[in-house]
């Protein structure tokens, strides 16, 4: 019986992954250790509440006596590490939570995984770590981000995740801990929290409120659908190598003016208002410091070792997507008004209210 312990399993990637995995592997026993912070919520997770292969443990991982003692009473045989401070405006105002979670929390984790796993086969036990394309930097017009491409992190944010990774490869190298590193491109779908772009404008579209983008909206992301990101953490984590790093992406680029008018035009029709309604709320303000130009995934390792595809299609993807959300109002308003209720009297969370940032 694997053991496997989810950390950040109630944010948005994690509630999605657990939401598949639990299940999928009803011989697993998944522990899933979450902080709560303002963007974790157990009501993503309500489904998995009877099931008798899953445990909701709420902790810091950068609690070493936590981290432990779950390694100790669960006897855990594996690590998908998604807990982290993901947020690059945030991390622009308050760096020190992204240096505590992203950095100290890694390294707890990685030390437990060593005590807990000395002597064990790499047949045994494995320690997966998820990052994002954002440790590489800024491309420009052309290329790809591929597992060679050198770390040149330009936020908060992407050096904290950069650090976290390096760690990892570390503790493989130098204490021979069976690790499998992924980096990603950028995700959307169902329960983000709508700091991030495509939530964003999704809830200020129904909302009637003003679409901030960041400089002449130049800036490109290479998008992907959280149900295809799953599908590839689980095949990383059952066959990926170890000690090796898999690019996670769809080959799905879009400029972020494109995408928000595209975005417009869908919500439009989905809610029968006139053409044009959506883009008449566009704005564009001020762009944020140190803002990369374009990130693109080139996935090829992933697809060629290990067979992974997307299979949902932009077009389809983005329409469940905001179907979702048009459905799901309810989660919206209480999301935005309880835990993150805190967070609009900071700098940050004034921008938002006011229209000027966005989250990407």
């Amino acid at each position: 019986m694997q053991r496997v312990l989810v950390t950040g399993g109630a944010g948005f990637i994690g509630s999605n992954l657990l939401l598949t995995l639990v299940p999928r592997y009803p011989h697993y026993l998944f522990v899933n250790l979450d902080k709560l912070t303002y963007a974790g919520n157990l009501e993503n997770l309500r489904p998995l509440e009877e099931a008798p292969n899953y445990v909701f443990v709420r902790g810091d991982i950068a609690d070493g006596e936590l981290v432990d003692r779950l390694f100790r009473e669960f006897r855990i045989t594996g690590v998908i590490h998604l807990a982290a401070e993901s947020h690059v405006d945030r991390s622009i105002l308050e760096p020190d939570p992204f240096i505590r979670t992203n950095i100290l929390g890694t390294l707890t984790l990685l030390k437990a995984a060593q005590r807990h796993w000395e002597g064990r086969s790499p047949r045994e036990v494995r320690f997966y770590h998820i990052s994002t394309d954002e440790v590489y930097g800024s491309l420009g017009p052309e290329g790809y981000f591929t597992e060679d491409s050198p770390y040149r992190p330009t936020s908060p944010y992407s050096a904290s995740k950069a650090a976290s990774d390096h760690l990892v490869r570390a503790w493989y190298h130098t204490y021979g801990l069976p690790v499998v590193i992924s980096n990603c491109s950028n995700n959307f779908g169902p329960y983000q929290f709508p700091e991030k772009l495509i939530p964003l404008m999704i809830w200020n579209l129904i909302r009637g409120e003003v679409l901030p983008i960041y400089g002449r909206g130049e800036n490109v992301r290479d998008w992907i659908y959280v149900r295809d990101h799953v599908e590839a953490i689980d095949r990383i984590y059952h066959a990926g190598r170890i000690g090796e790093t898999y690019n996670v992406g769809a080959r799905n680029e879009w400029r972020n003016r494109d995408l928000v008018e595209l975005l417009c035009d869908l919500v439009d029709e989905e809610l029968n208002r006139p053409p044009g309604t959506g883009r008449a709320l566009i704005r564009f303000v001020p762009d944020r410091p140190g803002h990369d130009l374009r990130y693109a995934i080139d996935p090829s390792k992933l697809e060629r070792e290990l067979g992974w595809r997307p299979q949902y299609t932009f077009p389809q993807a983005l329409r469940e997507t905001i179907r979702w959300y048009l459905a799901h109002q309810d989660w919206l308003e209480r999301i935005t008004s309880g835990a993150y209720r805190d967070y609009y009297e900071t700098q940050y969370a004034r921008r938002i209210a006011e229209g000027k940032a966005y989250g990407a």
